[in-house]
Order: C-alpha cells, then sequence, then structure tokens
C-alpha cells in the first residue's frame, strides 16, 4: 500500500529510480503521505531520527560516504529550519542531500494556522535548485509538471562533479493518511552523462606555462579518496620543480608530499617565504584549514593561480586566481604529466624543511607533559586500519594536520565546508552506516555537546567509536587572537564542567575515560575491541590553558 496522493508517489518512484536507497524521517502528521509513499518502496531503507537537525546531518554522513542522494523527509513548520544547518554543509562540500518538505496548501500560509511559514525558496542561498509542487492532482499539467520538476531536482543533485543539496516542497491537503494500491508509473527525465574536455589551445597553454616555470604548488583540499588522484599526483611530484601539499583530509599520500603544512611554515625564515613563493599555483578540492599559510600565499602570490573544478567554481581563496580550469583533478594531472620534468631545487628545499617539521614534532612530543598533542599522538597511532575518521571542528582537524596520518588506508572526513562544530556527532552516525567501516569521531567537548542530540538516534551503528577530548571549553579560542582578551573564558572558551558520562549513560552506550598518558594508553587498547555490537565513547579530560602553551611551544621549538 502507498499514498493516495499521485504526485506524492511520484516523488518516492522517481527517487528510487535516481539511486536514492536511504531516508531519514522525522515525525509529523503533515509528512504522513510522504512517510508511507516512501515507506512502501522495498529499495528505500527508512531511518526515524526526531531532531530535524540531527537527521539531516545523519543523512549529510550517509550521503557523504556512499555518494548517493540521501533524501530528509519532515514536516511543515519550524521543523524545516532545523535542517538549515546541514543543507548549507552539504551544499559546500557538495553532497547530494534531497530535501523534501511537507507544506500548508498556499492559500494557508501566514493565516495564523499551526505549524505554517513560509517555505517556498525557504533555502535558496544554499541550494541548487529549488521547487513547490501543486497541492492537488487536479489537472494533468499538475502531475506532468511534478514529475519533470522531481527528476530535475534529482538530476541537479546528483550531477557529476558538481552535486549538491536540492530542495522539494510539497503542499499537501487534509485528509493525509489515505492509502491505495493503484499506483501509476512515473515519467522519469533522463540527463546524458558529458565528459569534459580541454580544447587542444588551452592544452597548449596550459602545458607551455607549465614548463616553463620553475617553482610549481599544488595545494589539495577537502577531498574523498581517489587512488587515482593519488598515483598520478605522486608521479607528478617526481619531478624536481613541484611540491604537493596535502591535509589530513586531502586523503592523498606520497613520500614526497607535504602533508603537515603548519609544520612546514612555522620552519620558514622570512627570506625562505619569499625564495619560496611558487610561479603557479594550482589548486584542488575544498577548503584547506591552514590560516597562516593562505595568508603567505595573499601576501607572496604566484604569478598564476589555476583552480580545477569541473563546475567552474571561481575560487580566488588566495586573491590571485588567473584561469578556472572545468575538467576533473585527474584530467588535469594527466595533463601536467605529459610536460615531462624540469630541474629545479624548489622540491628537495621544501621537502627538507617539511621533514625537519615532522622529525621535531616526534621529538617535542616526547618532551611535553599531558595535553591535546600529546593525546593526538597517542590517538592517532591507534585508530585501525582500512577505517575512516571524522574530525570535529576546531581544533581536532588542526592537531590531526600536524601528523603524517594518511596511510595504513584510513580516510579522513570533516564538515569544512562550512567549518561549524554542530553536527559532528550526527554526520559521523551516518557516515558509519552509509560506509560500514569502522568510523572514529575525534570532536572536542563544545562540538559534542552542542550535538549531543546525535545520541538519540535507534540507528546508532555499531561500528561507530566517538572520542570527546574534554578541556573544559573552547581550546582553540586559547590559540588564536582572542587569547588576549578578559572575556576569554566566558564568552570565547564558554569555560564548564560538564562531564560526557551522563550522555552515554542516558542513551546505553559505553562509556570510558582517561586523564593521563598512561590511562590512555590502556583505554585506547581496550576502545576498539570490547563492545563489538555497540558504539563506545572514550572521554579524554586534557588541561585547558596548559594546551595552548604546549601547542604554541612547538612552532616555537621548529623556529629553533
Amino acid at each position: 500500500m502507498s499514498s493516495n496522493k499521485p504526485i506524492v508517489n511520484t516523488i518516492a518512484q522517481i527517487a528510487v529510480a535516481k539511486g536514492m536507497r536511504h531516508v531519514v524521517i522525522s515525525s509529523g502528521s503533515r509528512n504522513a503521505p510522504l512517510i508511507i509513499a516512501f515507506h512502501a518502496q522495498k529499495k528505500v531503507k527508512c531511518y526515524s531520527v526526531i531532531d530535524e537537525r540531527s537527521a539531516a546531518f545523519f543523512a549529510l554522513g550517509i550521503a557523504q560516504q556512499t555518494g548517493e542522494p540521501v533524501g530528509i523527509i519532515c514536516t511543515s513548520g519550524s521543523a524545516v529550519v532545523n535542517y538549515a544547518p546541514a543543507i548549507i554543509e552539504a551544499f559546500y562540500q557538495k553532497i547530494p542531500l534531497v530535501v523534501i518538505t511537507a507544506d500548508r496548501p498556499t492559500e494557508w500560509i501566514d493565516q495564523d494556522d499551526g505549524q505554517t511559514i513560509r517555505q517556498h525558496n525557504i533555502f535558496s542561498n544554499y541550494i541548487k535548485a529549488s521547487f513547490t509542487l501543486p497541492a492537488e492532482n487536479n489537472h494533468p499539467d499538475d502531475l506532468w509538471y511534478a514529475q519533470r520538476a522531481v527528476s530535475e531536482a534529482f538530476n541537479n543533485a546528483t550531477e557529476k562533479g558538481n552535486e549538491g543539496p536540492v530542495h522539494i516542497n510539497v503542499p499537501l491537503r487534509e485528509p493525509l493518511y489515505g492509502e491505495t494500491k493503484e499506483v501509476d508509473a512515473a515519467r522519469i527525465v533522463e540527463v546524458a552523462d558529458v565528459t569534459r574536455r580541454l580544447s587542444p589551445v588551452d592544452e597548449k597553454e596550459i602545458l607551455s606555462s607549465w614548463k616553463k616555470a620553475g617553482k610549481k604548488m599544488i595545494i589539495c583540499g577537502l577531498h574523498k579518496p581517489d587512488k587515482e588522484l593519488n598515483s598520478l599526483l605522486n608521479k607528478l611530484a617526481e619531478d624536481d620543480s613541484v611540491v604537493v601539499l596535502t591535509e589530513t583530509t586531502s586523503n592523498l599520500s606520497g613520500d614526497k608530499f607535504i602533508c603537515s603544512i603548519d609544520g612546514y611554515f612555522e620552519t620558514l625564515t622570512e627570506v625562505q617565504k619569499k625564495e619560496l613563493q611558487p610561479e603557479i599555483l594550482v589548486t584542488i578540492g575544498g577548503p584547506v584549514t591552514t590560516k597562516k599559510f593562505k595568508a603567505y600565499l595573499r601576501k607572496y602570490q604566484p604569478k598564476h593561480h589555476w583552480h580545477v573544478s569541473v563546475a567552474s567554481a571561481h575560487i580566488d581563496t588566495y586573491k590571485s586566481l588567473s584561469k578556472v580550469i572545468p575538467v576533473s583533478d585527474v584530467e588535469l594531472i594527466s595533463l601536467l604529466l605529459k610536460a615531462g620534468t624540469r630541474k629545479s631545487s624548489y622540491a628537495k628545499e621544501i621537502i627538507g624543511l617539511h621533514s625537519k617539521a615532522i622529525k621535531q614534532l616526534g621529538v617535542y612530543c616526547g618532551k611535553i607533559p599531558f595535553t591535546d598533542l600529546k593525546a593526538f599522538e597517542q590517538i592517532l597511532q591507534h585508530i585501525p586500519k582500512d577505517s575512516d575518521v571524522q574530525l570535529g571542528n576546531s581544533t581536532p582537524i588542526r592537531y590531526a594536520n600536524l601528523f603524517d596520518v594518511n596511510k595504513n588506508g584510513v580516510h579522513f572526513y570533516s564538515n569544512r565546508g562550512v567549518s561549524g562544530i554542530d553536527g559532528s556527532v550526527s554526520t559521523a552516525a551516518g557516515a558509519a552506516l552509509g560506509s560500514g567501516r569502522m568510523t572514529t569521531l575525534i570532536t572536542g567537548d563544545l562540538a559534542f555537546f552542542y550535538d549531543s542530540n546525535g545520541l538519540w538516534n535507534k540507528h546508532l551503528p555499531s561500528n561507530l567509536r566517538i572520542m570527546v577530548i574534554n578541556n573544559a571549553g573552547g581550546g582553540i579560542f586559547r590559540i588564536i587572537d582572542s587569547k588576549d582578551t578578559p572575556l576569554l573564558e566566558e564568552y570565547f572558551e564558554a569555560t564548564h564542567n560538564m562531564k560526557v558520562e551522563p550522555f552515554a549513560k542516558a542513551y546505553g552506550i559505553p562509556y570510558s575515560s582517561a586523564g593521563n598518558e598512561k590511562e590512555l594508553s590502556a583505554a585506547l587498547k581496550k576502545f576498539y575491541q570490547s563492545n563489538k555490537d555497540k558504539p563506545s565513547i572514550l572521554e579524554i579530560f586534557t588541561p585547558n590553558k596548559k594546551n595552548a602553551e604546549v601547542l604554541l611551544g612547538y612552532f616555537n621549538f621548529l623556529k629553533k
């Protein structure tokens, strides 16, 4: 049995045809026809998650891992607005999140009727496409339009190389719970697959500039694991005039890659900063985290900055953009390999400085007391092979970026599209479910407590592990400029004395804790082996004031 509303059934049928296999539903009444229709689809797995904000991030995590469109369904009113943070994150991460919201008929908007707000185009600034469907199927054109619009929505969400969230707003009139066995097949609109290629003229121009330059830098931002790209970049890094910079969430690894950008940067003298200024900068993937290096390249700008984007996005992070290259990363790197190699000391000098930073990090960690930095050294050494790590904002990803960790089949993810602290627990839960791989969330205390509703989810998978670094507040604010304000603890760091254990008990999740190096070592040995039929939480207590002192001490240590 399915809903007796033809337009609603059209949405469900087209969703399945377009590859949707997961739908996260938040309870309500106005969305009853949507719930009935999707539940009737045998190829779709439906999940019930009450909190809409958490539900949306849970869906985002599933879509992040599967690469498939994932649906979220809610009732009308303020429930819709709670989706906003995850939609915005999906927009900037290019994740195919399909937002399906129930609405009241148009004539009831602004008429003091319950759960009724202006939902048409409500996410317009952060959505690839938005459609409001007819409230009823009173004319053949109503269904004709709905079928085309729903197809168009899914085609936008799944556009190769330019995926993203879309919104289907569905006004529904009572009665809402009617069912029927008679469901007509929906008309589906397909989009032909197109492969982008550079013109011979552009290829010749790019290769000519590349061959002439003796200092070439490639920066890889947020990126899904890509074995082919990784292999091609390793070949390109054999060129003495080419240096490849990556971050943890670039999911790329190579013996000649610069994986600790901040560590490398802190070794530079002012003279070296000028000498190592790149002539050509190529950027691929999404945002990078390192703030200091972004400021450096804005000051010491390359002659050419080429940004690779299938969607032709004009990303000018370094204020020097000269060319947008609208092809895949793989196609461009394959082209650059045709240029051959060039003798230069550029890569050798940078790799040497980076090697120093990595070596000095090990030396420094051997001398420091138990703090965030020491804890991260221990944690990262215990991450299981062939597993995934979700890094919370803001300090966890910054600490991880100091270490050489992209190895042993471990993939790293983080919500760096917008870089907010919201949704880290929910995203990790969805990602664990979507991938089926052991998934470790490493998050700070504020981010964990902010998304603690992410634990209010009966679908939490047993392959989820959560590590909470509890330093009694927002540690990032003791590192950046705000450390000098007298308002630090109250308004920026938001100092607290909360513990994670009560939350774990409330949701029946196994819990352990550690407050020093010895305790953490013992806890980590058990963390992945015990409670294999449930997720687990490990709370790690570190000294908030000492943490910043030790981290800043490392950067000073590199300058010696």
